[in-house]
C-alpha cells in the first residue's frame, strides 16, 4: 500500500528543535526561523549536548557570524516565496534590508563569498524548486504558478525553469503525470 504525505519543512524541524531543547531541560525563546535564545548561556557541556542532539537530526548548531547571516537570508527569502503577498509587496533586497537590519550591498557580499553564489540565483533556484513542487503536489496551471512565485509572465518562468533544470514546465508536467499514470511516486 503506497501512502502520500504532506510536510513542512519548518514545523519538523521547530518541533526537533522544541523537542531535543525540552529533554536538555533548558530554558529558551525560538525567535524567527533558526534562532534560539537562551535564558542563561549553556554551558560548554550543555552546547555539546545540544550540537549532538540535534545532529542526528541534520541540524547543525551555526558558529560563525557570517554563516548564521548566509542561513537567515536563506530563510527570509524562503519565507518570502512562500508567501504570495508579502512577495507582491516587497522587492527582494528592500525585505532582506528590513528583515535583517543590514544593506543589501552588504548581504549580497557575505552571501556571494560564503556560497559563491548570488542572492538572485538562490531566489531562481528557491522559486524552480518551489515551482516544482507545485507541479507535483498541485494542479495548479502555469499561470497560476507564475503568478503565485511573482513572475511577470509564464514566459519568464519557463525561461528560467528551462535555464534550471533543461526542461519546460509543459515537459515537466508530462513526465510527472506519466509516471503519476504508472504508479511512480514523483
Amino acid at each position: 500500500m503506497k501512502m502520500n504525505i504532506k510536510f513542512d519543512y519548518s514545523f519538523i524541524c521547530e518541533t526537533v528543535l522544541k523537542e531535543q531543547l525540552d529533554a536538555l531541560g533548558l530554558q529558551y525563546t525560538l525567535i524567527n526561523m533558526g534562532e534560539v535564545v537562551f535564558q542563561k548561556k549553556p554551558t560548554d557541556l550543555e552546547r555539546e549536548k545540544i550540537v549532538q542532539a540535534l545532529a542526528r537530526y541534520g541540524i547543525e548548531v551555526l558558529n560563525d557570524p557570517h554563516n548564521v547571516l548566509v542561513q537567515r537570508i536563506k530563510d527570509c527569502v524562503t519565507a518570502l516565496i512562500k508567501d504570495d503577498d508579502k512577495a507582491r509587496k516587497y522587492t527582494v533586497s528592500s525585505y532582506l534590508t528590513d528583515e535583517l537590519n543590514y544593506s543589501y550591498s552588504y548581504l549580497s557580499t557575505v552571501f556571494s563569498e560564503a556560497t559563491h553564489s548570488s542572492i538572485e540565483n538562490f531566489i531562481i533556484l528557491k522559486k524552480i524548486d518551489v515551482a516544482k513542487q507545485l507541479i507535483i503536489h498541485k494542479n495548479l496551471t502555469l499561470t497560476e504558478i507564475a503568478y503565485k512565485l511573482n513572475y511577470s509572465s509564464v514566459a519568464h518562468l519557463s525561461a528560467q525553469f528551462k535555464k534550471t533544470t533543461g526542461l519546460t514546465p509543459s515537459a515537466f508536467q508530462r513526465i510527472i503525470k506519466k509516471r503519476k499514470e504508472k504508479g511512480i511516486t514523483p
